[in-house]
């Protein structure tokens, strides 16, 4: 049961990699996070029918913080760009979300910076971390969710749109990837 749960987490991993490859929000993409997404979801069942990995916090337990802290942080990113463009289906290019990623740039990286502080205050066994990283994005975003100097390509609905649903998207995966990791 450890070698299927530690494969799953390494090959969630790997797909997280990759679907940085292809254009955000390409169907390719898309796919690649919902195979990734379809290996967490077996390794949480895995865990769940098996009462957790007997005895793995003493044998594999820095490898699969290892590979859960960087699926956390890798594929929170190509999730979230997914849900976007999902999201963004039929609406008009002033509507999109990934039109509004002009007006919130950086937001790969703000992401990828969220994603490990929050997976590190849970596992840090900190759960308050996460308020204090939502405070601290939500205040440091503020002036562009609220900048009359925005484009006019872009509607400010779409700005706060992508913030809301990329937030939630990058949290609720780095919480999932903390809470595998922490299940026993």
């Amino acid at each position: 049961m450890t070698a299927l749960v530690l494969s799953l987490t390494g090959a969630a991993l790997i797909l997280a990699v990759l679907a940085w490859v292809p254009k955000a929000g390409s169907t390719l993409e898309i796919v690649i996070s919902g195979v990734m997404l379809a290996c967490l979801v077996a390794v949480g069942l895995l865990l769940l029918a098996g009462n957790g990995v007997e005895g793995w916090r003493e044998r594999w337990w820095d490898v699969l913080l290892l590979l859960s802290g960087g699926l956390a942080v890798t594929g929170g990113g190509p999730l979230t760009t997914s849900v976007l463009s999902l999201v963004d289906r039929g609406n008009t290019r002033a509507q999109s979300t990934q039109k509004a990623g002009e007006v919130l740039r950086g937001g790969a990286l703000i992401g990828s910076l969220e994603r490990a502080a929050i997976f590190a205050a849970l596992v840090a066994g900190w759960p308050e971390g996460i308020a204090v990283v939502l405070a601290i994005k939500g205040l440091a975003r503020y002036p562009e969710l609220r900048s009359p100097d925005q484009p006019a390509s872009v509607t400010p609905q779409a700005v706060a749109e992508r913030f809301i649903i990329g937030t939630f998207t990058s949290v609720l995966w780095a919480v999932t990837c903390a809470g595998f990791l922490l299940s026993h």
